[in-house]
């Protein structure tokens, strides 16, 4: 009698645990799988489309940063630029964090491009790759022992030749067998 509550006890917590785990299991699945291809990624980023866009204003004369604070508004930046300068006498460069203004300023011809952040992406791997720093790194870590805590409780709710005492331990075993394979072959 004691070995069933036991395991309701365990399946209980383990289904628990597990829920809690759904909403992250998603957030790092998500960016895993960015991150492992990023390579296939056009912009190179999985964090960020890249953009270009082309504007004619008409000249633009004046001091050079009086034209950027001109082209801020025409374009609707809030932003101040880290940088304004001439790269040419007619072409001027002004520069944000995530953007550039390519300024042709005796024709008007402006070349806008950057890098806009994807909307889920951006913030999954910001988690993923643990830039939200020592607050981030206590819950990633709190995560990681409920994955534990769930990989653990997983093999023992079933008793018997299903459990961990039959396949479970043949399917742990190729679970544990599959890195350590590919490290032997690959090399670290």
């Amino acid at each position: 009698m004691a070995r069933v509550q036991w395991r309701a006890w365990l399946r209980a917590i383990h289904r628990d645990a597990g829920y809690l785990a759904v909403g992250l299991t998603f957030v790092y699945a998500a960016s895993g799988l960015a991150v492992n291809h990023i390579a296939d990624w056009t912009d190179g980023d999985p964090s960020f489309v890249t953009f270009q866009e082309t504007r004619e204003l008409g000249p633009l004369p004046g001091e050079d940063q009086a034209v950027a604070d001109a082209l801020r508004r025409r374009i609707g930046i809030a932003e101040a630029p880290r940088e304004v300068y001439r790269a040419t006498p007619d072409e001027l460069e002004v520069i944000f964090d995530r953007r550039s203004l390519h300024v042709n300023t005796r024709t008007g011809h402006v070349v806008d491009e950057g890098q806009k952040p994807r909307f889920f992406l951006r913030v999954a791997n910001w988690l993923h790759l643990n830039r939200g720093k020592k607050a981030w790194t206590y819950f990633a870590d709190a995560y990681a022992a409920g994955l534990l805590l769930l990989a653990t409780s997983g093999m023992f709710m079933i008793a018997g030749k299903r459990g961990i005492l039959g396949r479970g331990a043949v399917l742990v075993g190729l679970g544990i067998a599959v890195p350590v394979v590919y490290v032997v072959f690959s090399g670290p």
